[in-house]
């Protein structure tokens, strides 16, 4: 687990473990409407789709001095404006690292790796049938 180190001036050394921006980048991620779900990325494909319970699933960040690189591979819900979708994770998530690490996000990537043809209000009504 490689740890971020961030120096003030007079205290000692705040280091931040990558994981923890993963996560940070991960929870505001799938708060956005429309993101059903994060990919494992390239090498899990859609197969290894998560959903909202492991939030760093489907992120990758590298952390330099002070900045960092996200990338987000996401699952949508089928008929959202992908393009909205995707600017509004950025926004998300820029703002919750920034606010919450101190770093500057240098750069958001967003991979859309599939669509979620089932919306989760019928996933939710037909459990609730059974």
């Amino acid at each position: 687990m490689e740890k971020m180190k961030h120096e003030p001036e007079e205290f000692g050394s705040v280091k931040i473990a990558d994981d923890v921006i993963e996560i940070i980048a991960g929870l505001a991620a799938t708060e956005v409407k429309g993101v059903t779900g994060m990919s494992g990325g390239i090498v899990g494909g859609i197969a290894e789709m998560m959903g909202k319970k492991n939030p760093s699933k489907g992120v990758r960040v590298q952390v330099g001095e002070k900045e960092v690189t996200v990338d987000l591979y996401i699952v949508v819900e089928y008929g959202v404006k992908i393009p909205d979708v995707a600017w509004e994770i950025q926004e998300k998530v820029k703002k919750a690292i920034e606010s919450m690490t101190g770093l500057h996000v240098s750069e958001i990537n967003i991979h859309v790796q599939g669509v979620n043809m089932e919306k989760e209000e019928d996933h939710s009504e037909q459990e609730n049938l059974r």
